[in-house]
């Protein structure tokens, strides 16, 4: 039987869809995401984290409920900070500012973050970066919290996808004008052409010209 918790849950993912398939800015798209998954947890915070190219580092792209201080603390290390979570298990932290898998110890306490869970982004079959739930009170997350927060992630994935392909056709359009635009210096008046003038009706039989 599903419990209020579970209820909960689901209709917080329809938001989450509806959001991923909404027409907005794909940055408010990624910010909406971290928004409603932290509050769907009841969190402090939420974070969505990129691979760079070289995967030796994450990068905080969307985040709600952290300082600007916080989220620019410095460069996160793949190998200094839960890197199990790029193997495809989720990781939860109970006392973030003690446990040495937290890179930033010191900066976590002075945030106020207490316990850290981290799931995997995944997008097909390759994992992209992870996503980041941060609490104020010490927690221990339960079954339901990480498959919600999984979940969550994954539309995170397919919105930072939705991101990339429409920077792409943005791009692709805007070297499509550029282009236009040196061809028609190049050719001048030359490509305008001339629009046909309607047909006078002297020009067809009386049937044709209603005559």
């Amino acid at each position: 039987m599903v419990d209020k918790a579970q209820q909960d849950y689901f209709h917080t993912l329809y938001q989450l869809a509806a959001e991923v398939n909404s027409a907005r800015t794909p940055q408010n798209v990624l910010h909406s995401i971290a928004e409603i998954t932290a509050k769907g947890v009841g969190a402090k915070g939420c974070s969505l984290m990129l691979l760079t190219p070289d995967k030796k580092q994450l990068l905080h792209t969307a985040a709600y409920g952290l300082s600007e201080w916080y989220v620019r603390k410095g460069p996160v290390s793949v190998d200094e900070s839960l890197s199990q979570a790029l193997d495809g298990q989720a990781v939860a932290v109970k006392n973030a500012s003690e446990d040495v898998r937290i890179q930033y110890r010191q900066q976590a306490y002075k945030e106020g973050i207490a316990s850290i869970l981290c799931v995997p982004m995944m997008l097909k079959e390759g994992i992209i970066g992870v996503m980041r739930v941060y609490t104020g009170e010490p927690r221990e997350f339960n079954d339901d919290d990480v498959y919600f927060v999984c979940a969550a992630a994954n539309l995170g994935a397919i919105a930072f996808e939705n991101a990339r392909l429409h920077e792409a056709a943005q791009q692709e359009h805007e070297a499509t004008r550029r282009e236009m635009l040196k061809w028609r210096a190049a050719l001048g008046d030359a490509w305008m052409v001339e629009e046909p003038q309607d047909p006078s009706p002297e020009r067809f039989p009386p049937s044709l010209a209603g005559a």
